[in-house]
């Protein structure tokens, strides 16, 4: 089964010929040069592919992007909001290697346990939250300077140390 990562969402409008806003979150300045496809989620875990005519930068995190299919705006605003994935391949040829977004798909570890991988990274203004599923429950582990022990790009590990008993709450 293919692997997909959350880069971003469509987010507004642009011109009367189907163009979108793309909010990413890649970490750097891109124009998706070479990309075939991006995936929008319109159900939950179900991805459709769109094939991109034009993309062109915007500024640091937006694009503006052509979809195959998509030519007018009424088209368009039926995409707004929609929350686009890349394929793991894709993702990892077009995210920063510094970026918060990078570590999706990594392994997170506490101690010598596997807690699981990082499904999402959520930013929010004082940290970083991951979202993992750990025995069939969404957990949200919070990495900042005191949890995060070391971040292994080689293996694809986060390793962290929590505080006494946040799993607990999770896992009760």
């Amino acid at each position: 089964m293919t692997q997909y990562f959350q880069i971003g969402k469509l987010a507004a409008s642009f011109g009367l010929k189907g163009e979108l806003i793309l909010q990413h979150e890649l970490g750097k300045k891109t124009s998706l040069k070479g990309l075939q496809a991006i995936f929008i989620e319109t159900r939950k875990d179900e991805f459709l592919p769109y094939f991109l005519e034009a993309a062109r930068i915007k500024s640091e995190t937006e694009l503006y992007v052509k979809l195959e299919g998509v030519d007018s705006k009424e088209a368009a605003m039926r995409l707004l909001q929609k929350s686009v994935w890349l394929t793991a391949a894709d993702f990892q040829q077009f995210a920063a290697k510094k970026s918060v977004i990078s570590i999706l798909g990594y392994r997170m570890l506490h101690g010598k346990d596997d807690l699981g991988e990082i499904l999402e990274v959520i930013e929010q203004p004082m940290q970083l939250l991951c979202r993992l599923e750990i025995k069939g429950r969404e957990v949200l582990i919070p990495l900042h300077e005191e949890t995060i022990q070391s971040i292994s790009h080689a293996k694809k590990q986060v390793k962290v140390l929590l505080p006494d008993g946040l799993l607990d709450i999770y896992l009760q």
